[in-house]
């Protein structure tokens, strides 16, 4: 039978809509943080910047000069070369003149002051622009684990408001730093309150939706951070400065936190430390506002008690070794390691790639990738409607995509700059809309591949390995600077590999006995099975018990969280 929890809430109503869409605002915000690279560092023109090393004062341009850098250099003497990132150096023993790297720049002052020209991130040191976005993506993994130990202490709605109040803070020193390592440092956690948020979010949302809706939150989580991304252009189109970005993309959080009174903390997490009386109060209002109040009983009190002993006395879940044992174990545990770990990297190096498009376009290819990540989603959502196997329809896009993009090879530098760039967005748009089917499929459903006992352990793993994984996305996309069709090779040749990985998925075929217990548990292809309150639910201790991808104990929940 089902829980006092799921009968007075149900599946899915105005209440849960409420809650669920703020909590999904969370995603914008945290798409902002990882894109704004894209506008805060473009790649400068060849003809803003120049080597500065041992110049006169006197020699070097000043103010917004429309003369040719190629007549400057050539009235400046040793200094008539065209590479800006090296200078000729009189060496006394060859009696000639050798290039060595430059050490210092100067700029041309331009519309736009960006983080490129703030820090000097060009030429040899261009590989710093990679070095902080790397802190960015290691500050999401961390986030993730601090955000399991910390709601091993605080709710899952606290951790929420936490991540939001500390990440305006961490932002606002993010873009106002002058010191390229303490604005590294605050990307880190500036992202770990990213984290915080949608993590804690994502609890919440698990616990108070069931069956067949529950899918759909977990598919559709990932729309808001392509919506964030079709957003960011224009937002960044305001602003002449990246120190301005930074803060437009800080503040909106504000907004979140006025919001925060109408998001409900996790019912269960609070049973499991005796808070009965908010968990009433949550259900009282859940009833009232989604027209159940019928559905509340009036020993309402006695059965949240009965519930909450019964979930204390759960038994541990398995640990990582059990994760070996048993039919296909093996077979899941690598490829769903494997898949996670390239669809992860992927859908963060992917939108990044399109650096290496050109500056000029930078703003139309960002909304045509955000475009073909909610394409993607909804993709997802046909495969496990209309296929017999999913996880073999993802794989097979993915490996056909992934062949397709690898085709950026045959593009001509005698094809128009536009014509160059419009194939290199189709070529690049395809692959990446596999990348959201296929991670789509595994948010939602990853807990499908194992018994239900494994479910927690296993999808920690996998986003753990996932997450350590996407740190090298930003050194793929330096491969740029070698050929332009090199970085989106790799990462097509990373799809084909997750493709071949996905096509050996199999989703467990759970029964009565199992610890799901909607009709989507029982038969995880059937998204349009019914789903209501008098579905059956048999699990440990008859309560039904799922996973939190990042919680070390128990959280209810079917779904995973990037």
């Amino acid at each position: 039978m089902t829980d006092i929890i799921h009968r007075i809430t149900g599946d899915f109503g105005i209440w849960q809509l409420r809650a669920v869409l703020i909590i999904f605002l969370c995603k914008i915000p945290s798409s902002w943080f990882m894109a704004c690279v894209i506008f805060t560092a473009p790649a400068p023109r060849f003809n803003e910047y120049y080597c500065a090393d041992g110049l006169p004062e006197q020699e070097q341009p000043t103010g917004v000069s429309k003369f040719s850098l190629h007549d400057f250099y050539n009235t400046a003497g040793n200094y008539s070369h065209h590479d800006h990132c090296f200078k000729e150096q009189y060496n006394n023993v060859t009696n000639k003149y050798d290039e060595v790297p430059c050490t210092s720049f100067q700029y041309i002052p331009t519309d736009y002051w960006s983080l490129v020209t703030q820090f000097n991130l060009v030429c040899s040191r261009e590989i710093f622009v990679a070095w902080t976005q790397f802190w960015h993506l290691f500050g999401v993994l961390m986030g993730g684990i601090s955000a399991t130990k910390l709601m091993l202490r605080f709710s899952p709605r606290n951790v929420m408001l936490m991540g939001m109040i500390t990440q305006i803070f961490c932002g606002c020193i993010t873009g106002m730093t002058s010191s390229f390592n303490i604005h590294c440092a605050f990307r880190c956690f500036s992202a770990m309150c990213c984290a915080l948020m949608f993590t804690a979010g994502q609890t919440i949302f698990s616990e108070i939706t069931g069956g067949k809706y529950r899918l759909g939150v977990a598919t559709l989580f990932d729309q808001f951070w392509s919506i964030g991304v079709i957003l960011l252009p224009g937002l960044s189109s305001f602003f002449s400065s990246w120190v301005h970005i930074y803060l437009a993309i800080t503040f909106p959080t504000v907004i979140l936190i006025l919001l925060y009174p109408w998001i409900p903390d996790a019912p269960r997490w609070l049973l499991k430390r005796d808070r009965v009386e908010e968990v009433e109060r949550i259900l009282i209002e859940s009833a009232g506002i989604n027209d159940r109040m019928w559905m509340v009983p009036q020993n309402l009190h006695e059965e949240l008690e009965t519930l909450a002993n019964s979930l204390k006395s759960e038994p541990p879940p398995a640990n990582w070794w059990s994760l070996w044992t048993g039919p296909r174990a093996k077979t899941h545990l690598i490829a769903a390691h494997i898949a996670w770990t390239v669809y992860v990297t992927n859908f963060n190096g992917m939108l990044l790639n399109i650096r290496s498009f050109g500056r000029e376009y930078l703003n139309i290819n960002t909304i045509f990738t955000g475009i073909s990540e909610i394409l993607g989603c909804f993709l997802a959502l046909f495969f496990a409607l209309h296929t017999r196997n999913k996880w073999m329809s993802a794989g097979i896009y993915n490996i056909v995509a992934g062949l397709i993009g690898c085709l950026g090879w045959f593009i001509s530098d005698e094809w128009s700059e536009t014509t160059r760039v419009a194939v290199w967005m189709v070529l690049s748009s395809i692959p990446k809309a596999g990348v959201s089917i296929s991670q789509s499929m595994l948010i939602a459903g990853t807990s499908e591949l194992v018994p239900a006992p494994k479910r927690q352990i296993f999808t920690f793993s996998c986003i753990v390995v996932a997450r350590i994984g996407l740190l090298t996305a930003p050194f793929i996309n330096v491969l740029k600077n070698f050929d332009t069709a090199l970085s989106l090779t790799a990462f097509c040749v990373l799809g084909l590999i997750g493709g071949i990985a996905t096509c050996f998925l199999r989703s467990e075929q759970i029964n009565t006995n199992d610890s799901a217990g909607t009709d989507f548990e029982r038969n995880p292809n059937n998204l349009c099975a019914s789903s209501t309150t008098e579905d059956i639910i048999t699990t440990r201790n008859g309560i039904p018990s799922t996973i939190n991808v990042w919680t070390t104990e128990p959280q209810f929940s079917e779904k995973t969280n990037l």
